[in-house]
């Protein structure tokens, strides 16, 4: 089977979670025999890497395995008037469009509006290959928590419903994702539920150490709104008035906003050996966010053997639940995820390794890359035969 994956960038070369799960299914869908196409991009004024460059970061240099076709664009020039960014995915779609010969495609699997062009080419009765799209948040239909982002959002949702409405399949998380996507107006049919995953080699095989107090959260991204920053430091101040012991660790682009003892910042980590390195001496994933899809850092810290303190929003509830965490229900959650913090605290040895070894019993079980990929290549075969 032949597959154009359209994407707007993959890691390394473009950083995110969209970014990496599209080097992982390019990765992986080839791997499981489907001759996959890629078409990325670096930001603009960057210097595109080559497909070697491209095959050797995904497979290795020594692997006799490559990708059919890499083809690198550069995304347009950021703007400044309002509505800059659906401009430049629209101009980058119609570039998108140009760059292959779909003649000799069986189906499109795009990424965001790297398909929108190739869409409004099919409705004017243009052949194309069967699409299916991939918005992987829908965070512009969920609650956001700033007056920017809201702005933002009330902009992206009219060309969003277009692609998922336009498209032959729309991919979804499953979770409140797919309830999400079938208000836009897509049918159930046409809703192909595929989760996020994780590469094998991620997963903990050390064996859990012995429990050290005391409990130990991570937070693992952006110093962001949306990511619930604001709540954290808020129950993280109510739990040091209280005399609580704990520790709170983070990682990413975040100034220190807490001069204490038991706040640890370990700033900006690109290494993976140096996150898993991090990860391996806590005990619980944060991401108390107020609107995701399905994010990575959960998956990752689960693959590591954490429990998970997050929101009920988007997909998460997809691969969490009361066995492996806890779920906080948005928008009452700034009032209890300090509870929740506490409860994780006081939470008895046992008890705790219990909720971190369903986590990674989880993460084999539903959420590696291998088992994702066949599973996802026999449904695109079949769709390809019915067609």
């Amino acid at each position: 089977m032949k597959l154009a994956l359209l994407t707007d960038g993959i890691t390394p070369y473009v950083m995110g979670g969209m970014q990496r799960h599209s080097a992982n299914l390019a990765k992986y869908l080839t791997l499981a025999g489907i001759e996959v196409s890629l078409v990325h991009c670096v930001h603009h004024g960057e210097n595109p890497p080559s497909t070697k460059e491209v095959n050797d970061e995904l497979f290795g240099p020594l692997a006799k395995v490559e990708l059919k076709e890499v083809i690198c664009l550069e995304f347009p020039k950021n703007g400044q008037i309002p509505g800059h960014y659906i401009r430049r995915s629209y101009a980058y779609s119609k570039m998108v469009t140009k760059a292959l010969d779909y003649s000799k495609i069986d189906f499109v699997y795009a990424k965001g509006f790297s398909a929108w062009d190739i869409l409004k080419r099919k409705q004017k009765g243009e052949t194309f290959p069967l699409v299916g799209v991939k918005f992987h948040g829908y965070e512009m239909f969920q609650l956001l928590p700033s007056f920017k982002q809201k702005v933002d959002g009330t902009l992206l949702r009219p060309p969003t419903k277009w692609n998922n409405v336009h498209a032959d399949y729309v991919f979804s998380y499953g979770g409140k994702i797919t309830e999400l996507i079938l208000q836009l107006g897509v049918s159930k049919e046409n809703i192909l539920e595929f989760t996020s995953g994780i590469d094998a080699s991620i997963i903990r095989k050390e064996k859990m150490p012995n429990y050290k107090a005391p409990v130990k959260f991570i937070f693992i991204g952006r110093s962001e709104i949306r990511k619930g920053v604001r709540e954290i430091e808020q129950s993280i101040n109510l739990l040091i008035e209280a005399g609580e012991n704990f520790e709170a660790h983070f990682v990413g682009p975040i100034e220190p906003f807490i001069q204490n003892d038991a706040v640890i910042f370990h700033g900006s980590k690109s290494s993976l050996n140096e996150i898993t390195f991090i990860l391996d001496q806590m005990d619980v994933i944060l991401c108390p966010s107020h609107a995701e899809g399905m994010p990575n850092v959960i998956v990752e810290g689960m693959a590591r053997e954490l429990a998970v303190l997050t929101t009920k929003v988007g997909a998460i509830e997809v691969i969490v639940n009361e066995e492996n965490g806890s779920l906080l229900f948005y928008p009452e959650m700034s009032q209890s995820l300090n509870e929740a913090m506490l409860k994780f605290i006081r939470m008895d040895e046992a008890s705790l390794k219990n909720l971190k070894t369903k986590s990674k019993r989880t993460v084999l079980e539903r959420l590696v890359w291998e088992k994702l990929a066949e599973s996802l290549t026999k449904k695109l075969i079949s769709i390809k035969l019915e067609f």
